[in-house]
């Protein structure tokens, strides 16, 4: 298997053109693990660790621009943190240290997992994809880019370059169950953000239907919001819970977010 190293951000998307077979691996925490149980066998890996372009977050005009090269850990320090409350909260509980400071929001994004723990706090706060190949750029509302389990909108020649988010400021939480506290998939987990300014309640969930799913209602509605959130899953029968389960958890996860995000 043959490995291409771009230095650059033009390089990439250069080499991800004359070979759109190429797998982008940065953290490895999921690319890995498909090559090493014999799940994925790619012409070519395009190794993205070297390319500057991909690293860090900015703000401009009230926007967050997240690279996707940003790891967990990376979103868990103070100055995101305060920004993006929920996307820290579920950067807590990814994996074990290791884990959070290889794995990256962008990989979060190019393997599309139902159970991708950075989808639901960015899906409650409205973030745009920013993807690239070297025809131009293009940006899609997160919504629009989750298409399936393990699929996304990635033309073969594209790359995810950013995810682009304006903070609410308002009160929002992330929660996920699984059979232990750490280093382990999420049976359901979800953000949760009331919108005063809006006056809406907003409410994603992964693990619980083939895409993370935004769910939204009036804050006059929070009584029966639980239930809404619990209706628009569609979840099934794994080793790790049966969909009976997983429903009843996001309904106890959704009036606990709500009460959490209220009281704030």
């Amino acid at each position: 298997m043959e490995v291409l190293t771009p230095r650059t951000l033009d390089e990439a998307l250069r080499m991800k053109a004359e070979a759109p077979g190429a797998l982008p691996i940065q953290g490895g925490t999921d690319v890995m693990v498909a090559l090493n149980f014999d799940l994925a066998r790619p012409e070519a890996l395009l190794n993205l660790n070297e390319v500057e372009e991909l690293r860090g977050w900015s703000q401009e005009n009230g926007t967050l621009r997240l690279g996707a090269a940003l790891t967990y850990t990376e979103a868990m320090e103070p100055g995101l943190a305060e920004l993006l409350p929920a996307l820290s909260e579920a950067s807590r509980t990814v994996g074990s240290p290791q884990i959070r400071n290889r794995g990256t929001i962008g990989g979060n994004l190019g393997t599309a997992s139902p159970a991708g723990d950075a989808l639901p706090p960015l899906l409650v706060e409205g973030a745009v994809v920013e993807l690239a190949s070297a025809r131009g750029e293009r940006r899609l509302p997160l919504t629009e880019f989750l298409l399936g389990v393990k699929q996304n909108a990635l033309e073969p020649d594209e790359l995810v370059l950013a995810v682009h988010v304006v903070p609410s400021g308002q009160p929002q939480t992330f929660m996920k169950v699984g059979p232990r506290n750490a280093m382990v998939i999420a049976v359901v987990a979800l953000a949760v953000l009331a919108d005063r300014e809006q006056g809406e309640l907003r409410a994603a969930f992964g693990s619980a239907a083939p895409v993370p799913t935004l769910v939204t209602a009036p804050l006059s509605e929070a009584e029966s919001f639980p239930e809404l959130v619990a209706a628009a899953a569609a979840p099934i029968d794994d080793v790790r819970g049966t969909a009976d389960y997983r429903r009843h958890a996001l309904r106890v996860l959704t009036e606990r977010g709500v009460q959490r995000c209220l009281a704030a």
